[in-house]
């Protein structure tokens, strides 16, 4: 079969390059915690070198969270991210309820606040327009456009994320060339940034940066529709998220170097404070519509990868067979189609604000779980079962016998990754015992739902 540029004559069967796999991994990522959370980390802290070290510790740690999936991905080559990591290393169970988790906390509410986020910005710089229906209008053309081909989803994915790095070099480029009275800042090591470092104030604002960063592990999502997994997933995990980190801790910088500590001190909106301070009094304006355009990208991603989720679900359970149904150029457009109305449901509803308290906590779960599984594939050489429902290529091979990509700087890369992630999560239950809660709640109803889902499976079968 002739394959042009990136598209197949029948199906579309190219699929996805590294360029786009960068794109997911970078746009997952960059959303709105980067420009909100410096304020709250000034409450604990006030030395600019502890400041920056957090989002160079958070980078670093999400690096070795990054390296850890790649070889997990290129060994498991499924698409769905940790249900399919779970579902091959420990059990179904744990693949089905991290599956369910994943699509509706880790991916629907998420793009859904996003697209409220981004309706919020454009409507403050154009209140004709109404922030909802702008939500509700993004949601919906983003669905159509990735669920048409390869070649166009790839594409939009890859025009966006671009624009969205260039705007954010752009805007750390007008805060040092534009600021004239940069405020002081100490950003070499000194013994009392490192004294901030080992404070408790470290540690609170870590919490959030981990948020901010949580993403990178969204190429994982497509694992089975990329090109070449064994070569394009480690280099578009490590790169997009090395890549991230250098614009986080380029922003946060040009924050501090432009706006006085004493106005960000509490406050959601740095990244507005810090504009007026880079472009005068229609700093503000510019901020609105730069986030907007930024968050193109953010939801952009998240229907892009999310839906794979569904998909590879509907794959192993008879019971949502209909989520695995594609379109003629190999897009799982059902699937895309039920994220997008649950995150419709969300955004008309906003009762996503409750889940959203405790999904950090849920989400964390997952990737600690699936980054531990590493030495678990390792040690036992769990096979990939052969001829699964929905299985990428690769399956029936003996993962754990020969990775086709090891991780670079095992055991040290993953232990770094589980010990700040579990250092975190024990953070939350004992300080957040409430959400905390709510996640093991969570999980303990997607367990009743798995025993229903199998139960029902079974008599279906019995049926035939």
């Amino acid at each position: 079969m002739k394959i042009g540029r990136g598209r197949a004559r029948s199906g579309d069967k190219a699929g996805f390059g590294l360029h786009t796999a960068i794109a997911v991994v970078v746009a997952n990522m960059v959303g709105t915690g980067v420009f909100t959370s410096l304020g709250f980390q000034l409450e604990g802290l006030r030395s600019g070198f502890a400041l920056l070290m957090l989002w160079i510790v958070g980078g670093v740690t999400a690096v070795c969270g990054a390296l850890t999936y790649a070889e997990l991905g290129s060994t498991i080559r499924r698409s769905g991210g940790e249900y399919a990591f779970l579902s091959h290393i420990y059990h179904p169970a744990a693949g089905f309820v991290s599956g369910w988790i994943s699509a509706t906390i880790g991916f629907a509410a998420p793009s859904a606040l996003a697209a409220i986020t981004f309706g919020t910005y454009l409507s403050s710089v154009f209140p004709a327009l109404p922030a909802r229906w702008l939500a509700v209008g993004l949601v919906v053309v983003l669905s159509l456009v990735h669920a048409s081909t390869h070649r166009t989803s790839g594409g939009f994915q890859r025009w966006t994320t671009t624009l969205k790095v260039a705007l954010i070099i752009a805007f750390c480029a007008a805060g040092v060339s534009l600021v004239t009275e940069p405020q002081p800042l100490d950003i070499l090591p000194s013994a009392a940034g490192v004294s901030s470092i080992l404070s408790s104030g470290f540690a609170v604002s870590l919490i959030f940066v981990s948020y901010s960063y949580s993403g990178w592990n969204a190429a994982t999502y497509v694992t089975r529709e990329l090109r070449d997994p064994r070569r394009i997933l480690p280099r578009a995990l490590g790169a997009g998220t090395l890549l991230v980190m250098v614009l986080y801790v380029g922003l946060n910088y040009v924050f501090l170097r432009a706006a006085p500590a004493e106005e960000l001190v509490g406050r959601l909106e740095v990244g507005y404070i810090a504009a007026t301070h880079i472009f005068g009094p229609r700093g503000a304006d510019i901020m609105g519509i730069t986030l907007a355009l930024l968050l193109v990208s953010t939801v952009s991603a998240m229907v892009l990868a999310g839906p794979r989720v569904l998909h590879a679900i509907g794959g192993d359970y008879p019971t949502f067979r209909i989520l695995r149904k594609m379109n003629a150029r190999g897009i799982p457009a059902v699937a895309i189609y039920t994220q997008g109305a649950i995150s419709l449901a969300f955004i008309l509803t906003e009762s996503f604000e409750t889940i959203l308290v405790f999904s950090g906590f849920t989400m964390g779960l997952n990737t600690l779980l699936a980054t531990a599984g590493v030495f678990v594939l390792r040690r036992r050489g769990a096979p990939v079962p052969e001829g699964e429902a929905g299985a990428g290529p690769g399956a029936g091979t003996r993962p754990g016998a020969d990775p086709p990509y090891r991780t670079w700087g095992y055991p040290i890369t993953p232990l770094v990754f589980l010990t700040v992630t579990g250092w975190t999560l024990t953070y939350i239950l004992i300080e957040r015992p409430l959400e905390a809660g709510l996640g093991l709640g969570l999980i303990a109803v997607g367990f009743a739902i798995y025993a229903f889902t199998r139960a029902r499976d079974r008599a279906l079968s019995r049926l035939r």
